[in-house]
C-alpha cells in the first residue's frame, strides 16, 4: 500500500553525505583506518562518526584527548577524504530532486568542508546549491542546530518554514534543535524517528506552488510521528 503526504515550506536545507550523495564506501574506509589507528572497534567507531563533523566524533570516542590534537587529526582526515572519491555516486532520485529545486529556495548545511563537499558534489555529478553552510561556516557540529539556522537565515526564511532532509541521527536532532521539520532519507535516518522517512529522493516531488511556497509530495513513507 502506497501512502502520500504533502508537506508546506517556504525553503528546504539540505545534507549532503548520505542524503545526496552516497559516500558510505569512503567513509568506512577512512573512519575504520583511523579507528584501528586508535585501537578502537570500528563498528562501534561507525556508530558515531555520520552526520558529525569529524573533531566531534573523535571528541565522543576519544574523551580524553585534547581538542587541539582531535582539530589537527580531522584537517588530515578531511583531506584524506578529498583525495578519494572511489564509489562516491548520487543518492538515487538526486539529479531529479535538485533539478525541481532550481529557482526555488534551497540550501546545502553540511559538515563537510568547502573542498569536500565541492569534491563529492561533483564525483556524484550533483550541482552544488548556491547557498552553502558548510563546516567553516559554523563553530559547533550538528547535533547543534546553528548550521540549519545558518542556512534558515541566509534564505530569509523563519526556521518553522522549512524543512529538512537528513540521514544521521545527529542531523535529524540538530534539525529538530532548530524547530525544523525533518525528512529522513535512506535506512539510518528510521532509527532516529524524523518527521517521515523515505527510502531515497525518488519518493519526493517537488510542487512550485507559487507565492513563495514549496510543496512536497511524499510516497511511500513511514510517519508523520
Amino acid at each position: 500500500m502506497t501512502a502520500t503526504t504533502v508537506l508546506t515550506a517556504r525553503a528546504l536545507l539540505l545534507d549532503m553525505d548520505g542524503t545526496l550523495v552516497n559516500s558510505d564506501a569512503v567513509v568506512e574506509r577512512v573512519w575504520r583506518r583511523w579507528a584501528e589507528r586508535h585501537g578502537l572497534d570500528g563498528d562501534e567507531v561507525m556508530k558515531v562518526v555520520h552526520g558529525r563533523q569529524g573533531y566531534a566524533s573523535m571528541a565522543m570516542l576519544l574523551p580524553n584527548r585534547p581538542m587541539e590534537q582531535n582539530l589537527a587529526d580531522n584537517a588530515r582526515m578531511l583531506a584524506e577524504e578529498t583525495a578519494d572519491m572511489d564509489g562516491v555516486v548520487a543518492v538515487p532520485g538526486a539529479p531529479e530532486f535538485l533539478a525541481a529545486l532550481h529557482g526555488l529556495p534551497h540550501a546545502l548545511v553540511t559538515s563537510a568542508d568547502v573542498a569536500l563537499s565541492t569534491a563529492r558534489m561533483a564525483a556524484a555529478g550533483l550541482p552544488l546549491p548556491d547557498i552553502r553552510v558548510t563546516a567553516e561556516s559554523v563553530g559547533a557540529s550538528k547535533p547543534d542546530p546553528e548550521g540549519f539556522l545558518k542556512g534558515a537565515a541566509e534564505l530569509g526564511t523563519a526556521p518553522a518554514d522549512c524543512i529538512v532532509f537528513e540521514d544521521s541521527g545527529a542531523g535529524i536532532s540538530a534539525g529538530r534543535a532548530a524547530g525544523m521539520r525533518v525528512i529522513g532519507v535512506g535506512p539510518r535516518a528510521g532509527f532516529h524517528r524524523p518527521d517521515i522517512t523515505v527510502r531515497d529522493l525518488t519518493r519526493i516531488r517537488v510542487e512550485d506552488a507559487g507565492n513563495g511556497v514549496i510543496n512536497l509530495h511524499v510516497t511511500n513513507t513511514t510517519g508523520p510521528r
